[in-house]
């Protein structure tokens, strides 16, 4: 029984102060049950990441970073090592999230580049992968989600590509208001499932989490995770409230 996994991705959004106000909020609102039942995490700005990891406290609340770079060390102005994040006491990192690809333009070998120092610096990388809407519209989806994931977990072993969560996000349904139907999305998660079985093994497909991300809310978080291959939700806006995030871990479990 896979473990429902519920994240939320501050973007580049807060300051000192509202994201400690964030951080206590979600910890003094995530039951000891809700805690139990799934995996909870944030993904604060980097600045931010100390403060929120000191408001969490003893909460089952983990944290992770937006990013990662893959070199451990050395003269890369602005970068962040896995390192540096484990010494702060981050547990998670993104690795290729849609507006990394899009509006950055980092590429799938530089993406799995970083997945692959995430896992070796003992962190536990969400590879997130998607199409654009004109992919979709031309029915591509499937051929873009197989050149992301196989090109994203090149060369990694089925030992490392099990600290692995997939989050499948439309990159049509980011912050648009527009949000994949749970059958939309649940073809996307069994497609990912089954290439992951052919790339590895059934036992490892069958263990891997594989989150929803793409416009997750309150009202429809319950009905997205009730398809069978949806095992969470990497959550955008909707993280920035506590109350919202909170109704959506309810509605996760």
């Amino acid at each position: 029984m896979r473990k429902p996994f519920v994240a939320g991705n501050w973007k580049m959004n807060t300051d000192s102060s509202s994201s400690v106000g964030l951080a206590e909020g979600i910890a003094s609102g995530v039951t000891e049950t809700a805690g139990t039942k799934a995996t909870v995490a944030v993904f604060p700005p980097f600045i931010y990441l100390q403060s929120v990891i000191k408001a969490l406290g003893t909460s089952s609340i983990s944290v992770g970073a937006q990013d990662v770079y893959f070199e451990p060390d050395g003269a890369f102005t602005g970068e962040i090592s896995t390192s540096m994040l484990k010494d702060i006491g981050c547990t998670y990192c993104l690795c290729g999230h849609s507006e990394r690809r899009h509006v950055i333009g980092e590429t799938d070998e530089l993406i799995n580049r970083k997945l692959g120092a995430a896992i070796a610096g003992g962190l536990l990388p969400v590879l997130c992968v998607g199409e654009l809407l004109a992919e979709r519209e031309a029915s591509k989806t499937n051929d873009v989600v197989t050149r992301q994931l196989k090109n994203g977990l090149a060369g990694l072993s089925e030992e490392k590509v099990s600290a692995v969560t997939i989050a499948y996000e439309p990159v049509w349904a980011i912050g648009t208001g527009l949000t994949a139907t749970p059958q939309q999305a649940q073809e996307v998660h069994d497609f990912i499932r089954k290439l992951l079985a052919g790339m590895y093994s059934d036992e490892l497909a069958g263990g891997i989490r594989i989150q929803y991300g793409g416009s997750a809310k309150p009202d429809n978080a319950a009905e997205l995770m009730t398809q069978p291959d949806i095992d969470g939700l990497l959550v955008g806006g909707a993280s920035l409230k506590a109350d919202g995030f909170l109704a959506i871990i309810k509605g996760a479990i």
